[in-house]
Order: C-alpha cells, then structure tokens, then sequence
C-alpha cells in the first residue's frame, strides 16, 4: 500500500514511518465581511471545492487535512483518511504532536 500525503508538513504514523508531504490538497474558501466584535472585523467563511486531490488509484491511500476530508464527502474512508489528533496521538514535552497511531474517515 502506498501512502501520498497531501498535507503541507511530513505526518509520522507509528509502525509505517514519516511520509512527507507530496502537494497539498485544499478546500476553497470565499471569505465574506459579516461582523465587528469589539472592532475586529469577522468574516463568513463560504467551503467550496476540493483542489489538488488526485482521482482515486489502486493501492494508495491519500492522506489530507481534516476540513479536506470532511469537504470530499462519499470518498472519505475509501481511500482518502486524516491522521487520526486525538487523545493518543503522541506529542512532545511542549504538548506538540509527532506522531500518529493511526487514521480516521
């Protein structure tokens, strides 16, 4: 099994190794003015299509960002994942995360 890593800094997953990254998928956002709270401007952040995600391939497994992978829908879990964040991600002294010990859909 292959693994491309779509994400713009290398993921290191516990028994495979670190990937680098290989490009970067993205979700398109369209930023609109919406509010001021307490005079710092927000805006309304519209998603829209994923970019640089390549067609699905025989034995590979593409690896993105979390907003990428909720943005594709039906594809996610067949072969595009995110690294799995959460409680038992491994991290450093500074409570920064090194590693993954596995994916999520």
């Amino acid at each position: 099994m292959e693994f491309i890593n779509l994400t713009p800094h290398a993921i290191t997953i516990e028994g495979i190794g670190t990937i680098e990254s290989s490009g970067v998928a993205r979700v398109n956002v369209t930023a609109f003015p919406s509010i001021s709270v307490a005079g710092v401007r927000v805006m309304k952040n519209l998603f829209g299509n994923v970019s640089g995600l390549p067609a699905p391939k025989t034995n590979t497994v593409y690896i993105v960002s979390a907003m990428v992978l909720n943005a594709i829908g039906i594809r996610a879990g067949s072969d595009v994942f995110a690294p799995d964040t959460g409680e038992d991600a491994v991290r450093n002294e500074k409570g920064h995360i090194v590693a993954v010990k596995g994916l999520v859909f």
